[in-house]
């Protein structure tokens, strides 16, 4: 192992994305504690040779590095600065927890140690939890991620020495890594790209809706535009799992809208247009109020072909 890659680490939120980058920690050697509220989350990672903390708090004590991947802004607020009503107050009615972290992670870390939250959160709760950290002799880094191993992308916010020092653990992770500026920053590139992609979908559906109902087979305009100036990441979904009707995607509706509504929530504060992404975020909300939230994200087409009294399936 490198000398520069700190050997005592953690990783809190071990689910779908913290699992395949604590699964990159553990490949380059890594000692590394995990935690989940899912214990059974954490079984894959620990039979590769993780240790299990039977909490938050027992996983960050006396680590060098400690990794956070959350669900969103609320769980970010409850683990690390112990918010437990931000969390209970964004599950939907009738979820439970099998448990709730305490809020003292924080405290649990030595001083010096470096806290790297890839949450896509809201900017103002990174700085806040940037503040809390500078506050207890703690360094912290805004680290959220695009994409999947080996070939992620990060986008950091925070301190540069702190960026510098820490950047043996990110480049284990992620292949493209961006210093972005000051606390927060990491934040508002995710989300702007967020904004981007989701925005992106939902007119490249009405793109294929109009195509429709203008007589095209839409399994024919699937093939014009990837060669065509409608050519987008985002489009992709739409061959992959609207056409077929699977649906199946990498992340799910509740990620997505959670996403794009702090997106335009921090247009707002901005003062930033975002006409786009309203609307967009409308959709979601609706695909959401359908009871679709755990389906993959390109479910929000139902609601578009509700509009149009049409459906997309390919024949």
């Amino acid at each position: 192992m490198s000398a520069e890659l700190p050997e005592r680490q953690a990783f809190i939120g071990v689910g779908t994305m913290g699992s395949l980058m604590a699964g990159r920690l553990l490949d380059a050697g890594v000692d590394l504690t995990v935690f989940d509220i899912r214990r059974e989350a954490a079984d894959p990672l620990i039979q590769r040779g993780a240790r299990w903390a039977a909490s938050a708090e027992n996983a960050a004590s006396g680590c060098e590095v400690l990794w956070t991947s959350l669900p969103g802004p609320a769980q970010v607020e409850s683990v690390l600065l112990g918010n437990e009503a931000a969390v209970l107050s964004a599950l939907p009615d009738g979820a439970v927890l099998s448990a709730l972290p305490d809020g003292a992670v924080l405290s649990a870390l030595p001083d010096g140690a470096v806290l790297v939250d890839t949450t896509t959160n809201d900017p103002d709760v990174a700085r806040r939890v940037a503040d809390t950290c500078a506050g207890r002799g703690i360094a912290m880094l805004d680290a959220p991620v695009s994409g999947r191993p080996p070939a992620m992308t990060m986008m950091v916010g925070g301190d540069p020495s702190v960026y510098e020092k820490a950047l043996p653990s990110l480049e284990t992770v992620a292949a493209q890594i961006f210093y972005v500026g000051p606390s927060g920053a990491g934040c508002v590139a995710k989300l702007a790209t967020q904004y981007m992609g989701y925005t992106n979908l939902i007119a490249a559906i009405e793109g294929m809706l109009i195509a429709r109902m203008g007589g095209v087979d839409p399994a024919v305009l699937a093939k014009i535009v990837p060669v065509s100036s409608g050519a987008s990441r985002a489009f992709n979904a739409i061959p992959n799992s609207v056409l077929n009707g699977s649906f199946q995607a990498g992340g799910t509706l509740d990620i997505v809208a959670k996403d794009v509504a702090l997106a335009c929530a921090l247009a707002q504060r901005e003062n930033a247009p975002a006409s786009t992404g309203e609307a967009a975020n409308t959709l979601y909300r609706q695909a959401q109020e359908a009871g679709w939230g755990s389906e993959g994200y390109p479910i929000v087409a139902r609601i578009l072909e509700a509009m149009a009294h049409t459906e997309l399936r390919s024949e």
